[in-house]
């Protein structure tokens, strides 16, 4: 390796040091691990605590939203991400996010007598993703839903019930497409 890639490398090991100490300075409940690079921005809104794991990649603008509580694992990879949590959001490790969405709130009470209604407990639920999952992008995962681990969703599906582990889902309804098992 010659010393023109070496200096680029600590030169992007500096940049990632400081924009994670800025991150931590902005946003107070943001929890960052060892050596997380961002490399685009981030935003949290409305009191959301989120906490990252060590040598997540974050790019593009990532954005997280709510009252609840977000926690994205090791060796991670959020691309252009939104992850609305008002009550728990877990990812695991090695998991890859690209454009797409996880809300665990749908914001509306469903019976029209409450439509108007504040939201109430039935409207949210946590959103559970395995290890090593990987979610297409404009994929919108629904409240209450858990992935399976080394599962693929892929482009555009709507995820409205659990995800085996395992396997490829697409589409709206969400289908079963290839098991990694067979």
């Amino acid at each position: 390796m010659g010393s023109s890639t070496r200096r680029h490398g600590a030169l992007l090991r500096v940049l990632f040091a400081v924009k994670r100490t800025y991150y931590q300075l902005r946003y107070p409940r943001l929890r960052l691990g060892r050596d997380v690079e961002i490399r685009g921005r981030i935003r949290l809104r409305r009191g959301v605590r989120v906490t990252i794991g060590d040598r997540t990649r974050l790019n593009k603008l990532v954005r997280f939203a709510g009252t609840g509580e977000v926690t994205v694992g090791a060796d991670c990879l959020l691309n252009a991400t939104w992850i609305g949590s008002w009550t728990s959001v877990e990812v695991g490790d090695r998991c890859l996010l690209s454009d797409c969405e996880l809300m665990d709130n749908d914001f509306h009470n469903l019976p029209p007598q409450l439509r108007h209604a504040p939201p109430g407990p039935a409207t949210r639920a946590p959103i559970v993703v395995g290890d090593n999952v990987w979610i297409g992008a404009h994929v919108l995962v629904m409240k209450g839903v858990r992935i399976g681990h080394d599962s693929v969703v892929g482009a555009g599906t709507v995820v409205r019930v659990d995800v085996p582990d395992r396997v490829v889902v697409v589409g709206n309804p969400q289908q079963i497409v290839k098991k990694f098992d067979e």
